[in-house]
């Protein structure tokens, strides 16, 4: 059988003395304490600021284009509060993801102190990147954005300027989600808006000039399906990822499964947090992933 050089690289990596414990340094414990999470890189950044620059102008459409002008206050009032409510959470599941670490292995830990602390046992063998000199816990893989290995990393998102992984994964989701409903939202009424200006006089409709009107409505409508369909699939394949137990890494490099099955439910819980309750749904409160049920396994 052909050995791909990602196999190769594997190889070598599973090969104990491989490890050479003498050239990790750890780094400083300042250096990694009490800091805030935060990649910097460029593309990220503006990803990021790209995303609430585009949430705050979906809000000025809905806000000043469509309800303010409406004649139905209670439409206005109903439509609006869902709809930044919808915006906040959205805007407060991005900064969870983009500032949570989302489970970065100790950089530089691969050292001979560590290694024995370990206690491996005769012929046990353990993973050490070669990138950042840690030891990597099963199923954690090297983010070259990051520069850290990260536990059950999924993907690492420019939109979120970070990677999704096993401490983040919720508001990634939940990020997801909310983008999609507030782009469900106002696809909806930016239709029922063009009818009401097509049945009216379109200087009434809007605060704006007519045609002014038309260019704000079509942008948002562009952003809109264009989000909607992203973050709709994005979310999908979350959820199928979670419930499968599988990174969207080990998908793509097909790696044999050497971890515990668990049901669908469980591997929800271990996301989102033991018990099921409203606050799967908050992007502030921190998922509690408890203890699994042993029947919860499938054997």
């Amino acid at each position: 059988m052909m050995i791909t050089p990602i196999h190769r690289f594997r190889d070598i990596e599973r090969k104990p003395e491989y490890l050479q414990p003498d050239k990790c340094v750890p780094p400083p414990s300042h250096d990694s304490s009490g800091k805030m999470w935060f990649i910097r890189d460029g593309c990220g950044i503006a990803c990021a600021v790209i995303t609430w620059f585009l949430v705050f102008y979906a809000d000025f459409v809905v806000i000043l284009i469509m309800l303010l002008p409406s004649r139905d206050y209670i439409y206005s009032i109903i439509n609006g509060v869902v709809f930044n409510t919808l915006a906040f959470l959205a805007l407060a599941s991005h900064m969870r993801a983009m500032l949570t670490d989302p489970g970065a292995v100790p950089k530089g830990n691969a050292t001979k102190e560590f290694i024995e602390s370990l206690q491996l046992k005769p012929g046990q063998v353990v993973y050490k990147c070669p990138k950042c000199c840690s030891i990597k816990p099963d199923r954690a893989h090297h983010c070259s954005v990051c520069k850290r290995c990260i536990r059950k990393m999924d993907h690492h998102c420019p939109w979120v300027n970070n990677c999704v992984g096993e401490n983040n994964q919720k508001y990634f989701v939940l990020f997801t989600m909310y983008i999609a409903l507030i782009s469900l939202h106002a696809l909806i009424m930016v239709g029922f808006h063009f009818l009401y200006c097509f049945e009216e006089d379109w200087t009434k409709c809007s605060s704006f000039s007519p045609p002014t009107t038309v260019i704000l409505l079509i942008l948002l409508c562009f952003e809109a399906l264009l989000f909607l369909i992203f973050t709709s699939v994005m979310f999908g394949t979350q959820v199928h990822s979670i419930c499968t137990d599988e990174t969207g890494i080990e998908q793509l490099k097909k790696e044999e499964r050497r971890w515990a099955k668990k049901t669908k439910w469980m591997n929800m819980k271990a996301v989102f947090g033991h018990p099921f309750s409203i606050v799967w749904l908050s992007p502030f409160a921190t998922p509690d992933q408890g203890k699994a049920d042993p029947y919860q396994y499938v054997v």
